[in-house]
């Protein structure tokens, strides 16, 4: 009886770390998703990137239409350094028919997306990342061959106003990674709608 405590214990713990996902410092496995062009992309295609600003992201969410524009500006800013965002949809689109495939392609052209916007379609790649919300940020960092978590959670400190920001939490974990530092703080509360599941 004891025996079996102890071995569902060890299993309990196995499978929180697994449903926590990346921590700081962890080594990104790539991916290839289904980009809104119709071509499969994954980090490999940008074998020049110092890293990669990862975000989940969806069609429907307010807190990701209040960040949108703010994206673009990210990627814009960024790219050209090294940085460029990725933006992953992990929502079932049963679940949330507004985030279907064919729903993105609509929504990246309004938008204008410059970066890839990606379907997780079998939603195998949020949980590894350990993302809960959209948006949910991950900046990775390029260690030689492998892409290195640097930084986790938000994109500032409000959602609501642009021009209110105080903090640009991911902007200055950028230039940190940049200079050869830690971002301070390199985990943030990602705010945001929940990843929709059938």
């Amino acid at each position: 009886m004891k025996k079996t405590g102890i071995l569902l214990s060890a299993m309990f713990f196995a499978l929180s770390a697994m449903a926590q996902g990346y921590q700081i410092g962890d080594v990104a496995e790539d991916f290839r998703l289904l980009n809104v062009d119709g071509r499969y992309v994954s980090m490999a295609d940008f074998p020049d990137a110092k890293g990669f600003i990862v975000i989940f992201s969806c069609n429907h969410c307010p807190y990701v239409v209040a960040y949108e524009d703010r994206m673009i500006e990210l990627h814009n800013e960024f790219a050209p350094k090294g940085f460029p965002v990725i933006a992953i949809n992990p929502n079932d689109s049963i679940a949330q028919p507004q985030d279907s495939y064919s729903r993105m392609i609509v929504r990246a052209r309004e938008k204008n997306f410059p970066f890839p916007y990606l379907l997780d379609a079998d939603q195998s790649i949020y949980p590894k990342f350990g993302a809960t919300r959209t948006p949910h940020v991950f900046l990775l960092r390029r260690d030689g061959a492998n892409l290195r978590v640097a930084y986790i959670g938000a994109i500032d400190d409000n959602y609501q106003d642009a021009t209110a920001v105080q903090e640009r939490f991911l902007a200055n974990a950028i230039h940190a990674v940049k200079n050869g530092k830690t971002p301070d703080p390199a985990v943030t509360r990602a705010i945001g709608c929940t990843i929709k599941t059938r």
